[in-house]
């Protein structure tokens, strides 16, 4: 789940992104101050708007918002206040955490690709990656699925030349980290640097 708040550009309009797919068809559903957008395939709620949304939280950020336990139960009370039956389901683990890179094989389909195998403390995760610098044994930065990058692209499950790829491991620029040189090639960190910590910049 992403939630997105620009009240000098959109206005007083919490943008709640509830699935990365991109839909074909879509119908509204609108009750009070929140309108569901729903896929008309599956029935499902992929987004949630809410109108005058600062009569039910209060926002500082523009732009993506940082999820949090109490902005959660904020929006969750506003949707039973409007008599939204929906319950929302949050992954509020850290997107940004320290990965330890098992090891590596070249990309069956493009020269330039490895396919890295990225432990990440509680998962292992599969990671496709074009860095002419990465390497087994590297600790770096990952961006899970989900993660919101400082560009504001949001990290999703991929399929890249037929491989399957989930996150992304990150350059010093992505992250946008002051003075990041220019040149080509994933952050890779010290060896103290802990597996599975998150990440702050």
């Amino acid at each position: 789940m992403n939630i997105f708040y620009n009240r000098a550009g959109v206005g007083d309009v919490l943008l709640i992104q509830l699935t990365s797919e991109k839909l074909d068809k879509v119908i509204t559903e609108t009750k009070g101050d929140v309108t569901l957008v729903i896929d008309e395939q599956t029935d499902e709620v992929c987004a949630i708007n809410i109108f005058t949304a600062s009569k039910y939280v209060s926002i500082e950020e523009s732009g993506f918002v940082t999820l949090t336990e109490e902005l959660v139960a904020k929006v969750q009370a506003a949707l039973v206040t409007n008599g939204v039956e929906y319950a929302l389901k949050v992954d509020l683990s850290p997107k940004f955490v320290i990965g330890y890179i098992d090891s590596l094989e070249q990309h069956p389909n493009a020269d330039k690709l490895k396919v890295c195998q990225v432990n990440t403390g509680e998962h292992s995760l599969q990671i496709v990656c074009g860095a002419p610098n990465v390497e087994a044994g590297q600790k770096v930065v990952i961006a899970k699925v989900g993660a919101v990058m400082p560009s504001g692209m949001v990290i999703k499950d991929a399929e890249l030349r037929g491989i399957a790829s989930s996150g992304m491991i990150c350059s010093a620029r992505e992250l946008a980290i002051p003075d990041a040189p220019d040149v080509k090639g994933i952050l890779v960190l010290d060896d103290s640097e802990v597996v599975g910590n998150p990440y702050f910049n």
